[in-house]
Order: structure tokens, then sequence, then C-alpha cells
């Protein structure tokens, strides 16, 4: 696997690669990041190979209170109009769908925890659709919600989202939910978000999210599949 220029988007200075970042430095990919919430400046197209979106949150909608939205979304559409790779999670992925022309808009109903995703019908058109192969217990953090682009696959879905992934061609994967977090992320969520949550079916508490140390390992095998699929190209 050559060696790539990975450049990153961060959105909210808690909020990290988790366990992609082990992954790419066991790779031998370099790493760099624009962190938008402090102000520093986007890549040019030239600067990188491989785009990752990170999560946040605000919302796609909300151009106006984050002027970067705009110039973010133009650079992630010029990135897989080039035949970049782009791997959006969360806010990225739905970053990724209006950068793709498809709607995003509040869901009406939220989902933070760790609940189950299963694959999607037809995901398996996709060249990262064989890869989830029956439900899996991962983690969410979202309530907005996004139509699927014209041209792309669904590749998973979870009892109240129906839009939790897919796939662009075989070089752009958007994520709704967090295979990439560690127990690090979720206690850094868990204490910024925490005590403003209201649990129930669809929302857990923070204590139920720093309980849920089992499920790391395998929405963490699940990730790396997906990034040696995105590697390879």
């Amino acid at each position: 696997m050559p060696a790539l220029r990975i450049h990153w988007l961060q959105h909210v200075a808690f909020e990290g690669l988790g366990y992609i970042e082990p992954w790419a430095l066991h790779h031998g990919h370099a790493l760099s990041r624009s962190r938008l919430h402090a102000g520093e400046t986007l890549p040019t197209l030239e600067a990188f190979d491989w785009l990752i979106v990170m999560g946040g949150p605000m919302g796609v909608y909300e151009a106006d209170q984050h002027p970067f939205i705009t110039a973010e979304m133009d650079l992630i559409r010029a990135a897989i109009d080039a035949g970049k790779r782009v791997l959006g999670i969360c806010l990225g992925a739905q970053l990724m769908a209006a950068a793709l022309g498809a709607r995003v808009y509040p869901s009406g109903q939220q989902e933070i925890g760790w609940f189950a995703v299963e694959p999607a019908p037809g995901c398996a058109a996709s060249p990262f659709g064989d890869a989830l192969t029956g439900p899996l217990t991962v983690f969410h953090w979202h309530g907005d919600t996004f139509d699927l682009p014209a041209g792309a696959v669904r590749l998973a879905h979870s009892r109240v989202c129906t839009q939790q992934g897919f796939g662009y061609g075989a070089r752009a994967l958007a994520l709704q939910f967090h295979p990439e977090m560690d127990p690090t992320g979720v206690a850094a969520l868990a204490n910024e978000f925490g005590a403003r949550l209201r649990p129930g079916a669809s929302v857990h508490s923070a204590d139920q999210m720093l309980a849920g140390q089992a499920h790391f390992g395998p929405a963490r095998r699940l990730l790396e599949a997906w990034l040696d699929r995105l590697a390879a190209g």
C-alpha cells in the first residue's frame, strides 16, 4: 500500500481522528489537519491525496453562523471530482451529501449512544458494501439526516435513521455513525454534552456510553476494513 497524504478537517477541539490515526500511522501515511474551529484555512486540492471530514455539533445549513461550511463543501466536491479519496463521518457525511447535491435537514429524532446498524438492501452494488455483514452495535451522535445523493449507494440503516452511510464510487465514503470512536473520544463527548442529554429509546446516558467497552473492537475492525478499501481506491 503506497503512503498517502491524508488531510483531515476538524470542527471542534474535542473530536479527533480516534482509531483512524493509529491505522494511518501504521501504514506510513502522512497526517495533516485544518482546525476550522480555530480559523485555520482549508488546504489546496493539490496538498492531499485523501480528505477526511470529521464531525461537529453544527449543521450543514448553518453556514451563516459557520462561514467555513460553504468553502468546505466546495473543497469536498472538488476532491471527489478530482478522484481524491474522501471520507466523511457524522457532520462530514452530511457535508458530503450536501456537496453532492442532496438535502440535509433535522431528522426529528436524535440517535446518541450505542445502537445497531444493519446492511442496507442493495449495498453490494458499492465496493464498500460487503464490509458490514450483519447487525453491528456502533456509536452515534446525530440529530440531522440527509437524502441519498444521486449516484450514491446506501450502505447501512438503523432503527431510527434510514441514511447511515453511502458509497460514491470507489473513493468516497460517508458514514453517519462513528466507527472511529475510541474510549477517549466517547469520554470527551460524554463529558462535553452528557449533562444535557435526555436519555430515552434512542438516546443513552453518559454512563451507558461509557459502559460500551465491548463495542469498540468490532466497530474498529469495520472501520479498518473500509479504510483499507479507500486506500486501495
